[in-house]
């Protein structure tokens, strides 16, 4: 947790230093100043989390102080110190912006108090705002592991699309990684801060689904005791993602277009319309065109969720990704079961690349969490791994080649070289570099971590 840092502003030297002095004494750190323009400078230079001023100094604007102190600082609290003759101004700041106010002379008890709530909601407000970073961080594009071509492509269009307010249709089979496609999209959307609302559409009935995105008022049915607020409200401002889309009826179908073409809706059992300002975007692993064709799934709404489609491929289709893939799970694993895994042998790790993956990610995921628990060694082995792999269900095989370990090893020295080699002739430009090496930026950014470049 950090030190409150407190700035005091006020002309009379004397009640400025007694001020600050006790609040010192608190163990808080605090500075004085006694004028608005060395003020303003410090504010300008420093992080503060509470800023006490006077508004009795004569020619100055106390509304002014407040909101110029607050454009430099937006999570700063304000407090306003006032005499009994302007306790007028200050609550026209309070209104304006400013915490609170204290008339003089400063009762150092209350104010005591109220440094100590302001210091609890600042704490608050960092943390949410830390926890919010690390979001953004966990969902980055770049955190999303992959260096095959046909995922570059998607999650490139992904990133273009992610600052618009365009509704996005994710399609692809179970398992690809949608939803860490749609969470990458909020996280990177003008909406980063407001919420992200998710809801599985083919996890609940149609009743259920109506009351879950749209609310209910009490007593609209039986069983509903009170008030409920659905998803769609709470994502005011924010992003709902709407998973397996495809899984809707008829009815359902209707009433989300609604909201689609109007930003509107009623709650069960209520007459008043609620408006929203909510970015949509969905995803399936359903062939809606087929669905259309046989009248299951409106066209006009399929129109309305296909503004920009971003399709995931499957693991299949990219097998390349397979060793990054599971050194990254093997380290995720590792750590949650506190293990020491250096790889994977070189028989287990033909396995795992000859696998065809129904399942895709979430399926390689799998192997690898149970190898790793399983792991008697610190190396996983093909004993490690389900015995289905070595049977049916492989497909497009690889070639047993001798010395794999060996192998593995002399094409990353080449690699890393041909890396060195265009970073070199670019003179460190990354963007150059990988366009001498025919690559995107972001699987060079990739290839630069993997090799500690």
């Amino acid at each position: 947790m950090q030190e409150t840092r407190i700035l005091v502003m006020d002309d009379e030297a004397q009640e400025r230093n007694r001020i600050v002095t006790f609040l010192a004494d608190r163990k808080f750190e605090v500075l004085g100043v006694g004028s608005v323009a060395e003020a303003m400078e410090t504010i300008k230079r420093e992080r503060f989390d509470l800023f006490l001023t006077d508004c009795n100094i004569p020619g100055v604007d106390a509304l002014r102080t407040s909101g110029e102190a607050r454009k430099l600082n937006p999570d700063m609290a304000v407090i306003i110190m006032t005499s009994f003759g302007t306790i007028e101004t200050a609550v026209k700041a309070i209104k304006a912006g400013a915490y609170d106010y204290l008339p003089k002379p400063i009762d150092l008890e209350q104010l005591a108090l109220l440094v100590e709530r302001i210091s609890e909601r600042q704490n608050l407000i960092r943390e949410n705002s830390e926890l919010k970073e690390q979001l953004r961080e966990r969902y980055k594009f770049d955190e999303i592991v992959s260096t095959s071509h046909a995922m570059e492509e998607a999650l490139n269009l992904a990133g273009r699309v992610a600052t618009s307010n365009a509704t996005v249709l994710l399609r692809g089979e179970s398992g690809t990684g949608k939803e860490l496609v749609a969470k990458a999209i909020h996280y990177h959307s003008l909406r980063a801060n407001a919420p992200l609302i998710k809801v599985n559409c083919a996890a609940l009935p149609e009743n259920l689904l109506e009351s879950e995105l749209f609310g209910h008022e009490k007593g609209a049915f039986t069983g509903a005791s009170a008030k409920r607020i659905g998803r769609f409200e709470a994502a005011d401002t924010g992003t709902i993602f709407l998973d397996e889309i495809g899984e809707l009826t008829p009815g359902m179908q209707v009433k989300l277009l609604r909201v689609l073409q109007e930003r509107e809706f009623e709650r069960i059992g209520g007459n008043q319309t609620i408006k929203v300002d909510v970015r949509v975007i969905t995803a399936t692993n359903r062939d809606i065109e087929k669905d259309i064709r046989e009248g299951k799934f409106r066209e006009d709404l399929y129109y309305r969720l296909n503004v920009v489609s971003v399709v995931i491929p499957p693991l299949r289709d990219r097998k390349e990704d397979i060793p990054a893939l599971m050194e990254h799970f093997i380290k995720k694993y590792a750590e949650e079961n506190k293990k020491a895994i250096s790889g994977v042998a070189a028989e287990a790790r033909d396995l795992l690349m000859r696998y065809a993956y129904p399942g895709n990610v979430r399926e390689l995921e799998n192997f690898i969490e149970r190898a790793v628990v399983l792991a008697k060694r610190g190396t996983i082995t093909s004993a490690d791994l389900p015995l289905h792999l070595q049977g049916a269900g492989n497909d497009d095989p690889v070639p047993a080649v001798p010395s794999q370990g060996q192998l593995n090893e002399t094409l990353d020295t080449v690699e890393r070289g041909l890396i060195l080699d265009a970073l070199k002739g670019s003179n460190g430009v990354q963007t150059r570099a990988a366009e001498r090496l025919g690559i995107s930026e972001r699987v060079l950014r990739y290839k630069l971590k993997k090799y500690k470049i």
